[in-house]
């Protein structure tokens, strides 16, 4: 597939090849992104920025937490406060690396692309001064990386989470985005990168509590077996997470509905969790072009902010 790369990391890139795939990465991103930051430049999403400007009237999408109550009382007609570019961005990843990462049918493994959204992010986020930092969790460990400016200490970041080797088990993500809530930080972009695997009632409680304070993307990486199991008679299915292995007869149109309407019902309840976290939603398959994926959330993102419109 042209503009894409395929990252071995199954138990985290071989160190003789992660400055040599990572280089490569950051070409290929460089190449499809830079077109996309032209103008002041707010971050991935991008945002409206913190610092007060002028007021005009409130469109519909609007975030009515910028109303300009003096102006809508004096005017009678509804106004938001309008806000400039931050000088400098502070952006956070949080990186889910468990066991269930390690797992693709297609192109990539799940975990291929949380490292690729994170280059993305950080090339991204990185210029002009910009922070970037992240909290990184596998079953057993979590690891805190401080924010950094410059693309140097970036690449030093991806090179960590890349040899990030991952554990048997489930890391627990509602922990692990709480640690974007403590200590406070002044007003940034969040960014959240993870299958989504355990149930929402686990961690949509911290994530709202992050999209009150900060701009707030989710970066949710699926396997198309995930979502719908093909015709191939009898398999065997091994829980990345448990070890458990479990053999299923793929030829039953039953089973297979079934399968395929809980994996629905599975994905639609995380969908719902993150919208009411306020987070703009990309979802990256390890079966189609992440940078493009990437390119085209980017661009209707802008379209949406100078539309005045919501995620």
């Amino acid at each position: 597939m042209a503009g894409s790369v395929k990252i071995e990391s199954g138990a985290g890139l071989d160190d003789s090849r992660a400055e040599v795939v990572l280089n490569r990465m950051q070409l290929l991103v460089t190449r499809k992104l830079d077109g996309l930051l032209q103008g002041d430049y707010l971050g991935l999403l991008p945002g409206p920025g913190t610092e007060a400007g002028e007021s005009r009237e409130y469109r519909p999408g609007d975030d009515v937490r910028r109303m300009d109550w003096p102006v809508t009382a004096r005017t009678t007609l509804p106004h938001v406060r309008q806000t400039v570019s931050d000088r400098e961005l502070e952006t956070w990843l949080a990186v889910d690396l468990s066991a269930s990462l390690d797992f693709g049918t297609a192109l990539y493994l799940k975990r291929d692309l949380a490292v690729a959204a994170a280059a993305a992010i950080a090339h991204l986020t990185v210029r002009g001064g910009n922070r970037i930092g992240a909290v990184v969790g596998t079953a057993d460990a979590t690891n805190r990386l401080p924010a950094r400016p410059g693309r140097k200490d970036a690449q030093g970041l991806l090179r960590t989470i890349a040899h990030t080797r991952g554990r048997p088990g489930r890391a627990d993500l509602g922990a692990l985005i709480d640690m974007l809530n403590r200590p406070p930080r002044r007003r940034g972009l969040a960014v959240v990168i993870s299958d989504f695997m355990t149930p929402p009632e686990q961690w949509a409680r911290p994530l709202r509590k992050l999209g009150v304070r900060h701009d707030l993307l989710a970066v949710e990486v699926v396997d198309p077996r995930e979502l719908e199991l093909p015709n191939v008679g009898v398999i065997a299915l091994v829980d990345p997470e448990t070890g458990r292995m479990h053999e299923v007869q793929t030829a039953d149109p039953k089973l297979r509905h079934r399968y395929a309407h809980a994996a629905a019902a599975q994905r639609a309840e995380i969908a719902a969790a993150l919208r009411g976290a306020n987070a703009a939603h990309l979802r990256l398959r390890t079966d189609s072009d992440w940078l493009l994926d990437i390119v085209r959330f980017v661009a209707a993102q802008r379209h949406a902010r100078t539309r005045g419109t919501t995620r």
